[in-house]
């Protein structure tokens, strides 16, 4: 495939979980966006602080670095990243690589369980609200989907179907 898929969202939406399983499904590589954060960014948001767009700068940068540096052979590349703005993804764009965006969307309630169930990570449940209000959904001529994420539904389920939906999506660059 030699594809690199985005899985974008707010924390707690399954990035990670799906991410990890998809890259699995597809024979590929999973690489963590949060992997790419600053010790003080990660501090500033232990502390409950939400990050300004001058401190996702550098994240961003580095990460489109990878993502340009990345081979392009056979094998898919699954990037968890938020990306929760259309100009955070126009960053990731500037790489110089076809990047296919995959939105996990869920209901705050689903959410902000999620996020209370969670351990371990330095986002803090707090921060929900302040990702909901900056997320722009991806633009009609962004290339991607956005994944409604069902209460129950299991990780390697929505991997799954974001396979299924990739797979349609490339069939027709086959022929």
């Amino acid at each position: 495939m030699g594809q690199v898929i985005v899985l974008l969202g707010v924390s707690g939406s399954g990035k990670t979980a799906v991410g990890a399983r998809l890259a699995k499904l597809l024979d590929g590589r999973f690489v963590e966006g949060d992997d790419y954060h600053c010790p003080r960014n990660v501090a500033k948001m232990r502390r409950g602080a939400p990050l300004t767009d001058e401190d996702r700068r550098p994240w961003l940068c580095a990460m489109a670095a990878d993502v340009e540096g990345w081979p392009s052979g056979d094998s898919a590349v699954v990037l968890a990243c938020s990306a929760l703005r259309r100009r955070y993804r126009d960053r990731l764009r500037s790489a110089d690589r076809a990047l296919w965006f995959v939105h996990l969307s869920a209901s705050a309630t689903l959410l902000r369980r999620r996020l209370a169930e969670r351990s371990g990570h330095f986002m803090p449940a707090s921060l929900l609200q302040s990702q909901l209000e900056i997320l722009e959904p991806l633009g009609e001529d962004e290339y991607g989907a956005t994944i409604c994420i069902e209460e129950g539904e299991s990780p390697q389920d929505i991997a799954c179907r974001i396979g299924r939906i990739l797979l349609g999506a490339i069939r027709p660059s086959l022929k």
